[in-house]
């Protein structure tokens, strides 16, 4: 189906049918790269699927099932081209923070709570795209994303340390203690499962450094799984193994949607969706940024909703945007969402193959390879470069890290949202309020602060850069009575206003009311070069019939000829300052018209 013809589907409809925009595009040139990307998906998905399955306390088939039916479903509904869903690392150690209060891991109450939120988080995203809330995750700074992967990453190898070590650490254990554990019983470790354990990870360092072509964490795996088999066998050692997986399809589910389950987890559902999307929507703008595509993130918040609602209902646990499998997914070639399709696929049949030989894989191995998928997660160099620059963003990032290790995750997450969203407001709220001059020392005599530089005695020129909303009015109300206590003579002002975006209703009413308030102590409030947006949204107010029409100005020009007529001739002749052409023909040479291109 055409571009066209899409066009006229209703605009519901559409939401749920982006797959007839891509679908022109698939020809037999993408379908080979997308046969090549997906089968290499599949390849890198599953010691990751056993991987992720592990950290949310899911039994390792899960992990596996969470990578099939929700990557399909997620490339057909989904805008981006290349975004590979499943389940991810912070997903999957979100979904363990918040079920293991109410369930032993592992269990059939542990897996049908963990697919009830795989619903409900499905239903909540599709819930939001339709909303056309897809904008509300840019409000989510990327320093909470830095802090809560770093923090979740300290937090996966500390729920591994039993496996790595083989020390007995009481399931649950704090983070504090589980490594007071460690040091304090470190002549208790197990010497073979601690020697596979790391030998597992030092191969998996050592393939991902000088043989990246190869897939590191299966060679990693491998060698691991090798090294137990041949400890056990000539020194009888026992190392607890995985245990063979089921090398079946994923089996139909359902969630358990009881008033009491959807009450026990309401508070983490909003935290894991929040995660997910945020996860999701970062991920595919990366990869659009790449490509050139345009991402519609309401689209994705659709795509990932149904792929989290059929995952519920053939054993799949939540599953959102996977940074590894979604960057080998474009490295390897991928052109369509074909290739997503095609992983999920593939994934399937090789679970039908592979899946009995996970007898031999040892938990230990499990506990390196993720041992390195924690090391991995830590940006450094973003977080340096978060520490240099900003001491904002530097708090937010530290704070949302000790909250994700001494909290729970999902407090964690909450916590970096709402101090992402209180800096946004404390931003927005100050916008800057600049007194603006003629520069002397610029020929053409262009406007500059006016720290260093005369003023008018009677016309004071004020640029607002920032939208002037409820939140703002007090900021801007303070700095405009600042500016008149410092020149009380200055009766009369003119607000450069391009630079303003956006006025609602608190806004308009407050500029209605300073200029009645200025009138009435003989100035008055003129505005120079609104946007046409802004300005609309004036008159749709009583605001501009207070503020009256010969008060706006298109430019400076303009604004300082019809403003010079206003001002008290008194005080111009005694005036020094003599800064605009019209203060008298005699400073005509040495101070010309000002420039309106520049406030």
């Amino acid at each position: 189906m055409s571009s066209s013809a899409t066009d006229r589907l209703p605009a519901w409809l559409k939401s749920f049918t982006p797959f007839l925009l891509w679908w022109p595009r698939v020809n037999r040139e993408t379908t080979r790269a997308d046969l090549m990307a997906g089968l290499t998906g599949a390849l890198v998905a599953l010691p990751q699927g056993v991987a992720f399955a592990t950290i949310a306390g899911m039994p390792p088939e899960y992990g596996l099932y969470a990578g099939m039916i929700p990557a399909v479903i997620a490339a057909l509904f989904g805008s981006s081209w290349h975004l590979v869903s499943g389940p991810t690392t912070a997903a999957s150690i979100v979904l363990f923070s918040v079920l293991s209060p109410h369930a032993e891991p592992g269990t059939a109450q542990y897996v049908s709570l963990a697919l009830t939120v795989t619903f409900l988080v499905g239903a909540i995203q599709i819930g939001m795209g339709l909303g056309r809330l897809g904008a509300l995750v840019n409000f989510i700074s990327h320093s909470v994303v830095t802090g809560f992967t770093a923090g979740a990453a300290i937090l996966i190898a500390t729920n591994q340390a039993k496996h790595f070590f083989g020390l007995d650490i009481a399931r649950g254990s704090s983070f504090a203690h589980t490594w007071e554990t460690v040091f304090t019983h470190f002549n208790e470790i197990n010497t073979a499962i601690f020697t596979v354990a790391l030998v597992t990870l030092l191969l998996g360092i050592a393939v991902k450094k000088w043989l990246p072509k190869l897939p590191y964490m299966i060679v990693a795996m491998l060698g691991g799984s090798f090294l137990s088999v041949g400890m056990i066998a000539w020194q009888g050692v026992q190392i607890p193994t995985v245990g063979a997986l089921p090398a079946s399809l994923p089996p139909l589910s359902a969630p358990d949607l009881s008033l009491d389950n959807i009450r026990t987890l309401a508070s983490g559902i909003v935290a894991v969706t929040l995660l997910a999307l945020t996860e999701a929507v970062s991920i595919a703008r990366a990869l659009a940024a790449r490509s050139g595509q345009h991402i519609d993130g309401n689209q994705e918040f659709i795509g990932q909703g149904m792929s989290n609602l059929f995952g519920a209902f053939f054993s799949g646990y939540v599953a959102t945007g996977s940074f590894n499998r979604s960057g080998v997914n474009y490295a390897a070639g991928a052109k369509t969402p074909v290739a997503a399709i095609l992983a999920g696929l593939f994934l399937l049949i090789a679970v039908l193959f592979v899946a009995p030989w996970a007898q031999y894989l040892p938990n230990a191995a499990m506990a390196g390879i993720l041992f390195l998928v924690a090391w991995g997660l830590i940006d450094f160099e973003e977080i340096f470069h978060t520490l240099k620059f900003s001491r904002a963003e530097s708090a937010i990032m530290v704070i949302t890290f000790l909250c994700t290790l001494l909290l729970s995750l999902e407090d964690a997450i909450i916590a970096g949202v709402m101090l992402s969203l209180g800096m946004y407001l404390s931003r927005t709220s100050r916008p800057q309020v600049r007194v603006r001059v003629p520069d002397p020392r610029s020929a053409k005599r262009r406007f500059t602060d006016a720290d260093h530089a005369p003023q008018c005695p009677q016309l004071r020129f004020v640029r607002i850069d920032g939208s002037i909303y409820f939140g703002a009015v007090a900021h801007i109300h303070e700095s405009l009575a600042k500016q008149d206590h410092a020149n009380p003579g200055q009766k009369h002002v003119a607000i450069v206003a391009h630079g303003i975006n956006f006025i609602d209703l608190p806004g308009a009413e407050f500029l209605a009311q300073e200029a009645k308030h200025r009138r009435k102590h003989g100035g008055s409030l003129n505005f120079i070069n609104f946007k046409d947006t802004v300005y609309e949204q004036l008159a749709e107010t009583e605001a501009m019939k207070a503020i009256g029409g010969d008060h706006v100005f298109d430019s400076k020009t303009d604004a300082i000829a019809a403003l010079y007529q206003r001002l008290d001739r008194d005080i111009c002749r005694t005036c020094k300052a003599r800064i605009f052409r019209e203060c008298g023909a005699a400073e005509a040479s040495v101070a010309p018209n000002l420039d309106p291109a520049h406030a």
